[in-house]
């Protein structure tokens, strides 16, 4: 299994709208792309105010290597990634296997 984790950091102008459609989105691509297991998400509510303002979290998990090199140039990502672009600030990807 792989885990892929996204560490979100929205644009200030981003609205409620945008940034809901944007996870709506992450959580629709798993019935989209055959392999990925998972995926959830969730915002930052950590006291310890080291997140360096990223505030949401996106956490998939695909079913091996193979399911995430699917996924990463597969047209639904870049639908996906789309949508994201214009309200991203920055962004943290890691990936790492069980």
């Amino acid at each position: 299994m792989i885990r892929h984790v996204l560490f979100i950091q929205y644009k200030d102008q981003a609205t409620d709208v945008e940034v809901a459609t944007s996870l709506a989105n992450f959580e629709a691509i798993k019935s989209k792309i055959k392999g990925i297991e998972s995926v959830e998400w969730g915002l930052n509510n950590s006291p310890e105010g080291r997140n360096k303002n990223y505030t949401h979290c996106v956490f998939m998990t695909f079913t091996n290597e193979v399911a995430r090199d699917y996924y990463l140039p597969h047209p639904e990502h870049d639908v996906l990634k789309a949508q994201l672009g214009p309200i991203l600030e920055d962004i943290i990807v890691f990936d790492y296997a069980l």
